[in-house]
């Protein structure tokens, strides 16, 4: 397990991480396309049909997180909604214990996200955790998404961290796997990304369900 004095830099990814994914699985998957299957006089099943598809076509591109993409594409103000139920937006219950300690040793600690910068403000100042980090960095502001190793490449010269001194925290795997390739050497799958979901595992990587796992290494 992770040895806390070998590191220097934390990098947290958001949702599913420190935030319970539950709200963007329920948005994309029920809300959007029952707005979509209103709006377009279609049934909710084919609404979900054609939007799957349509989110697929994206995976692990910039437009995958793009709200203003997929305003454009589904004729929805997907912002707006999203505001409708910010009252979804929920921190994992271990998520705050762990940011303060992680602050409290000393560390440097960033969030990197591919959620839109407008998602990202809006979930950070619904749980207050802004103050928890040195950095907060999105995909746009790199100009590439995590699965790919620009972003990577990218964000340790603009943050001038060392590699070989870095964690970080993600519920993809994928994502791991680039960042890993890039260099940073603790690579950690958070378990569960929702509190709806089953725990998952990984042949890969070191596996947590709970923050609490690394604060006893």
């Amino acid at each position: 397990m992770i040895i806390f004095n070998q590191i220097e830099t934390v990098l947290l990814d958001m949702d599913g991480t420190i935030l319970d994914k539950y709200y963007d699985d329920y948005f994309w998957e029920i809300l959007v396309p029952k707005k979509y299957a209103e709006k377009n006089a279609i049934s909710f099943e084919e609404a979900q049909k054609i939007l799957f598809s349509m989110y697929k076509a994206e995976e692990g591109t910039l437009n995958w997180t793009d709200i203003d993409f997929w305003s454009k594409m589904t004729g929805i103000d997907i912002f707006s909604l999203k505001k409708e139920v910010d009252h979804l937006i929920n921190p994992h219950p271990d998520a705050e214990e762990f940011l303060q300690a992680i602050n409290s040793n000393g560390h440097r600690v960033y969030l990197v996200t591919n959620a839109h910068n407008k998602v990202m403000e809006l979930k950070l100042n619904k749980t207050g955790f802004y103050k928890y980090f040195h950095s907060c960095i999105t995909s746009f502001d790199i100009g590439y998404p995590k699965e790919n190793i620009k972003f990577w490449e990218n964000l340790k010269r603009n943050l001038n961290i060392n590699p070989e001194k870095t964690m970080f925290i993600d519920d993809t795997e994928t994502i791991l796997h680039t960042a890993k390739l890039a260099g940073i050497k603790f690579p950690i799958l958070r378990a569960i990304s929702s509190s709806k979901s089953a725990p998952r595992t990984s042949n890969h990587f070191i596996t947590i369900k709970n923050f609490k796992e690394i604060l006893r290494s």
